[in-house]
């Protein structure tokens, strides 16, 4: 006779797990799923996180504010984030590549300082393209030196950068002069007031959009294409991705490193001639102290500390809401002071959302 199959006694804690979700209210469960899934998504595509924020930023001092929307702000906006630019992209391809440049700022001053000094005295009559060739030839050769530098000692490229500002601004301050150049190249003068277009407000007030801020449009556009569709692009976010993985499948770190801080560098030099152009003036103790907030910008823009990962959007994106942050709350009154602590709350809330591992 075949054996009765013995029943199990349930026990409280045996509950079937369809039971249990059953049990909970359906809304319950699609808000936290639809939860779930937007938090994945803004991990997944942290440019929009940024976007929101300059959304944000913009609609809160445009209605405190309705003088924020007239177009010169928004030309004056596009004027501001030119230098930034250039240094985020280049810190962008340098974070990508798995390092960490501080020195970009140093290099601009030096290149400026010095290429205004020498065309000035020597060749005062030297065009534009050249003048731009000569700062990023200049800027890309200070830059390789960081990245042999890196490759060469093995250390921090942090540690690196931080030794090598200081002996680019020492020795800029004390062999080649401190004096302010007010008298600048006429091709730097003249580019610097350039007008790609002009507007015309209904008020009588004519805004004028610069050209240079062509510059940052090539460089943008130069910089996707070497991200995006290259194989050095592909290289430098593998190495920033892994290092050992990388060099296991054939990648060279100290090409890549060295690639990635020269065109840091060539994008200082740029971006040096940049600011002489668009002030008018060369001064050697410019630019210093702006380092941690192109970092910030890059960061915000989605690019992690650790490498590997960072878009051209999201770095151009991080610039824009770092220049709204610290030029337009000054229409509503906001000091200097609170503007550094709400750039530092986006930091901490973008940080901590880029970190988030959602749950399946």
């Amino acid at each position: 006779m075949a054996a009765e199959p013995v029943s199990q006694k349930e026990e409280p804690g045996d509950a079937d797990p369809t039971d249990i979700a059953a049990e909970i209210p359906s809304g319950q469960t699609d808000r936290h799923g639809a939860l779930n899934r937007l938090t994945r998504w803004l991990v997944r595509h942290p440019p929009a996180v940024t976007a929101f924020l300059i959304v944000l930023v913009c609609l809160v001092v445009g209605s405190i504010n309705p003088d924020f929307w007239q177009m010169s702000n928004l030309f004056d906006l596009a004027r501001s984030t030119v230098v930034r630019g250039l240094f985020a992209l280049g810190v962008l391809v340098v974070l990508a590549s798995g390092g960490l440049d501080v020195s970009f700022t140093a290099i601009a001053a030096f290149v400026m300082y010095v290429v205004t000094m020498l065309v000035t005295s020597q060749a005062p009559e030297m065009p534009i393209a050249v003048i731009l060739l000569a700062a990023a030839l200049g800027g890309a050769l200070l830059g390789t030196a960081n990245g042999f530098l890196v490759s060469k000692l093995r250390a921090p490229s942090l540690i690196v950068t931080i030794g090598t500002q200081y002996v680019i601004r020492g020795f800029l301050l004390t062999f080649v002069g401190t004096a302010l150049f007010m008298n600048i190249p006429a091709a730097m003068d003249a580019f610097g007031k350039l007008p790609l277009f002009h507007y015309q407000g209904s008020n009588g007030a004519v805004a004028t959009m610069p050209a240079y801020v062509l510059v940052l449009v090539v460089a943008i556009a130069v910089t996707w294409v070497l991200l995006n569709r290259t194989l050095m692009g592909r290289a430098i976010y593998a190495v920033g991705g892994n290092s050992e993985i990388a060099e296991r499948l054939g990648y060279s770190l100290r090409k890549v490193h060295i690639f990635g801080f020269a065109y840091a560098g060539l994008l200082a030099g740029v971006a040096g001639i940049m600011h002489v152009s668009s002030n008018r003036l060369a001064n050697p103790f410019d630019l210093a102290g702006s380092e941690l907030e192109v970092i910030a910008a890059v960061i915000l823009g989605g690019a992690r500390i650790t490498g590997g990962s960072g878009t051209v959007l999201g770095t151009i994106l991080g610039v824009v809401l770092i220049t709204l942050v610290s030029n337009v709350l000054i229409l509503v009154g906001i000091p200097s002071t609170s503007q550094l602590a709400i750039l530092g709350l986006f930091i901490i809330g973008a940080g901590a959302l880029f970190s988030v591992k959602p749950r399946a």
